[in-house]
């Protein structure tokens, strides 16, 4: 289990350190936007400049978690932003979602191991 959490890890930050750094380098050339909702959506953001936020909370889980330090808070940090990348391919562009489910089961296998340290949000009354 400890070399499976090792491996997820170093996987699951490499893949955020790298779009997450793509997010203002533009190293990655980007392919055509597509069609309908899914290209509205993502004009949307690339003009809003939401797209600069999205990759520094990337960066920043990604730098966390290769640096294995605040695995907890990276993961926190990386949550929501799988929970949209996830709905954006689940409802909006079907293509590049079995990358998006790979980073979702690498970070639940992460958040399994580190179970306790988010066991105080289950909290049913907080006193």
């Amino acid at each position: 289990m400890k070399i499976a959490v090792l491996i997820a890890r170093i996987l699951l930050g490499l893949t955020f350190f790298v779009f997450g750094l793509n997010g203002f380098l533009g190293f990655i050339p980007t392919p055509r936007l597509p069609a309908g909702l899914a290209g509205q959506f993502l004009t949307v953001l690339f003009q809003s400049h939401y797209v600069w936020f999205v990759s520094g909370f990337q960066l920043v889980g990604g730098v966390f978690l290769l640096v294995n330090r605040y695995v907890v808070l990276a993961l926190t940090i990386l949550g929501p932003v799988i929970v949209n990348i996830l709905l954006y391919h689940l409802l909006l562009d079907h293509t590049g979602g079995v990358g998006a489910i790979v980073v979702a089961i690498l970070w639940g296998l992460l958040v399994f191991r580190y179970r306790q340290h988010f066991s105080g949000l289950f909290v049913q009354r907080a006193s």
